[in-house]
């Protein structure tokens, strides 16, 4: 029974850092554009092949 105590605090202090970095990520705008990142992950070794034959 005696844990309980041991493990309430943690768990809020987890919570708390979950929402803290939550509205971190908010706040830096992380989720502003969502499509952004998945298209520079599809289209970026052409863009890199791309100038290399321009070159």
């Amino acid at each position: 029974m005696s844990i309980i105590y041991m493990l309430i605090p943690i768990a809020i202090l987890f919570v708390l850092i979950a929402i803290g970095v939550f509205f971190w990520a908010v706040k830096s705008e992380q989720f502003s554009d969502l499509n952004k990142q998945g298209h520079s992950i599809l289209f970026e070794d052409d863009k890199e092949q791309h100038k290399k034959s321009n070159d």
